[in-house]
């Protein structure tokens, strides 16, 4: 007997240091495509939730009297200009209770903006097309210095940046600054300055780096979609225009 139990535990420990190595995989591709016949069985199980999610997303908050295109303006656009100005009107009141401070001002990217909206009616899928990612807004604290390293950096980029109407820029043919006002005021360079944006943009997205030496920043738990959305329930028309807050003068 106790020769038999030597001989099993010694069979176990060969056993266990046995190794074994790939030798070879084998696969083949499997293409998705329109030639892929839908299952009926799954179609029935998931039809219910694909139409209330439908009715949700199509079920109309406003309407759009002509079409935005982020392509429509040198500077500013008209969807840039309603994104900016409704992050600033829904995320202000929300930065005040929780901080009792103010949102100065409103930066985002024209890359941001995925999507037209088109003429007519305006639901919460419109929202997903324009903004279908999860960036959230956050509010960056940074001194007038740094302010004037975002103007620099917008005379670099030339493009339709999208800011909030309380900052008024105007470059020169060279896109050189002639002026920068906030509400009307230059901007003082030791003065802390409130500045909503999106999370990627704060965390170097679009190389806006400016947003790295900062007094501090803010989360506010508020996807820009869900600002758009918000914002839309509460207007019955939409009234998007391209105006002077970033403009291009020529000068003789």
């Amino acid at each position: 007997m106790q020769r038999f139990i030597f001989c099993f535990i010694c069979l176990a420990l060969f056993s266990c240091n046995r190794h074994y190595y790939t030798s070879k995989i084998e696969g083949k591709r499997l293409e998705i495509n329109y030639s892929v016949e839908a299952d009926s069985t799954i179609n029935a199980f998931i039809r219910p939730y694909r139409n209330h999610i439908d009715a949700s997303l199509d079920n109309v908050l406003s309407y759009a009297p002509e079409t935005y295109s982020k392509k429509d303006g040198d500077l500013n656009t008209a969807i840039g200009n309603l994104m900016a100005d409704a992050v600033y009107a829904e995320s202000n009141p929300i930065f005040n209770k929780r901080y009792s401070k103010n949102i100065d001002f409103v930066l985002l990217n024209h890359g941001g903006i995925r999507s037209i909206i088109s003429m007519g009616t305006v639901t919460k899928r419109t929202a997903f097309e324009v903004m279908p990612f999860e960036n959230a807004v956050v509010v960056v604290a940074l001194k007038g210095s740094q302010i004037h390293k975002m103007i620099e950096y917008l005379s670099v980029a030339k493009r339709a940046h999208p800011i909030s109407k309380q900052l008024q820029i105007t470059f020169n043919d060279s896109y050189k600054p002639l002026s920068v006002t906030l509400k009307g005021e230059a901007i003082s360079n030791q003065k802390t300055y409130y500045v909503a944006t999106n999370d990627y943009l704060y965390n170097g997205g679009d190389k806006m780096d400016f947003f790295k030496s900062n007094e501090g920043v803010f989360i506010l738990d508020y996807k820009i979609r869900s600002v758009l959305i918000d914002h839309f329930k509460k207007t019955d028309t939409l009234q998007a225009k391209i105006d002077q807050r970033f403009i291009r003068k020529q000068v003789n």
